[in-house]
């Protein structure tokens, strides 16, 4: 009853190397206002902070956006010279005069996502594309500056971080700056036709909801001398540390983990979970191999969510929705939205009752058509706190998967816990937050002994 059905074979690059150009415009310049963005055709400028893969897919996704006026991206920072020269030439390749970086709006160092910011006009956006360590940091700086936001996933790295998000987001009202979270699959509208469905009580009442991430996949080998070095650090635990990235688990997971949550439109109240190593694994990392995740929700509904990276196993990406009426396929693989309601709980290709109209884009460009709209129309658009709030769900079901306990939302919403409480003053020569051992080998967590909440 697990068999993902998927056929669709949509993903993020696929996409991208098939999307279309939106039309040039001039730039207006001077300073104006989010309102004036809402009747005038000014070009909205993106920073990109953080040169990354998943930087440049949004900006890709951004700068294809049809018939809502021009974007361009004006302004790059990041910590690695080489990386946003690289992703410059890469960008500006495929979307030419859309990418119109002067080498002064290039800005290197652990400060350059201000110099970046503060170059940008009400009505620009700041995409703030990190690793999740510093996300907060360049959230709140960009809210504090009255500019809109699209922030990746993880969010944070911790719940403290996370907490420090929330606080940013209510500023983010006050000022009317629209923000985008990169959870892009609540924006497609296959999904969306299924929620629609589930509310009129087409599958009955959801007692259980299973999402897992199954696949093969490597660790982290020895480091050597880089292994407790900063900068190092930054560049081979984007999955492996828990404080540069969130961990594997988050990272993959949170999409799902998010739909669990918008199924249900409500968050859970408590996560219990297992997990465990191969045996005699060399990866000196600090991921587990296995997170298996039970989480309640108040009126006893389970969501049962797995993630597994261990090679020669089964693989499956896919979401299920159990209603005491039919079941349904919510997602697919590589995020496809691949859904069907069935006539009974049999998920099988001759069971299907109902299969949406098929989405036309991919759910990062239907997030970015969104986004741009809103700020075109002045419309409210913030994402954060449902974002952040679903990161918090993820880290429960990581916490209780580390600790062996149980991890409560009440727990969740209070913790301050933090890997690094220096994130403000980062800079190339400070000292790394967690230390691998004589053998390369970093903290793994150890039920009964670990501590993340």
């Amino acid at each position: 009853m697990t068999q993902s059905i998927d056929n669709s074979g949509i993903n993020r690059r696929a996409f991208l190397k098939h999307s279309g150009s939106v039309a040039a415009g001039a730039a207006v310049l001077g300073r104006i206002s989010s309102v004036a963005f809402a009747w005038e055709e000014s070009t909205i400028r993106l920073a990109l902070i953080g040169c990354g893969g998943r930087g440049a897919g949004a900006v890709g996704d951004a700068l294809s956006v049809q018939n809502s006026g021009p974007v361009k991206l004006h302004a790059m920072a990041d910590i690695h010279e080489d990386r946003m020269n690289s992703r410059y030439k890469a960008l500006q390749k495929r979307f030419a005069d859309k990418v119109d970086v002067a080498p002064e709006r290039k800005f290197i160092g652990f400060d350059a996502y201000r110099k970046a910011i503060d170059i940008l006009r009400p009505g620009d956006v700041a995409l703030c594309t990190t690793r999740a360590y510093i996300r907060p940091v360049h959230v709140e700086y960009a809210i504090k500056k009255g500019i809109n936001v699209f922030f990746e996933k993880p969010f944070a790295a911790d719940p403290g971080g996370l907490h420090r998000l929330l606080r940013a987001g209510e500023q983010a009202e006050k000022k009317n700056v629209k923000i985008a979270a990169g959870l892009q699959c609540r924006h497609s509208p296959a999904r969306q036709a299924l929620i629609g469905r589930i509310r009129d009580g087409a599958m009955g009442e959801i007692p259980l909801i299973r999402a897992n991430r199954l696949g093969g996949g490597g660790g982290l080998g020895n480091q050597g001398d880089k292994a407790n070095d900063l900068m190092s650090q930054l560049q081979f635990g984007r999955i492996h540390l828990l404080w540069v990235g969130s961990g594997h688990m988050v990272d993959n997971l949170i999409h799902q983990i998010d739909e669990c949550c918008w199924i249900k439109d409500a968050w859970p109240v408590s996560a219990v979970g297992l997990g465990g190593r191969v045996p005699h694994s060399k990866d000196l990392g600090q991921n587990i191999d296995v997170y298996s995740i039970e989480y309640t929700f108040a009126d006893g509904t389970k969501a049962f969510c797995g993630f597994r990276r261990i090679a020669r196993t089964r693989s499956e990406f896919a979401t299920f929705v159990h209603g005491t009426k039919c079941a349904a396929q919510f997602s697919g693989r590589t995020h496809a939205p691949t859904v069907h309601m069935f006539k009974d709980q049999r998920i099988e290709k001759g069971n299907i009752a109902w299969t949406p109209t098929k989405d036309q884009h991919s759910p990062w460009q239907y997030e970015w058509n969104v986004f741009i709209e809103s700020i075109r129309k002045d419309r409210p658009h913030n994402e954060l706190k449902r974002a952040v709030y679903s990161d918090l769900t993820s880290l429960m079901g990581r916490a209780a998967c580390h600790t062996g306990q149980m991890v409560t939302w009440d727990q969740i919403m209070k913790s301050g816990f933090q890997f690094c409480d220096y994130l403000d003053d980062l800079n190339y020569d400070s000292p790394a937050p967690v230390k691998a051992d004589k053998n390369g080998l970093f903290p793994t967590p150890i039920p009964g002994r670990w501590t993340e909440v």
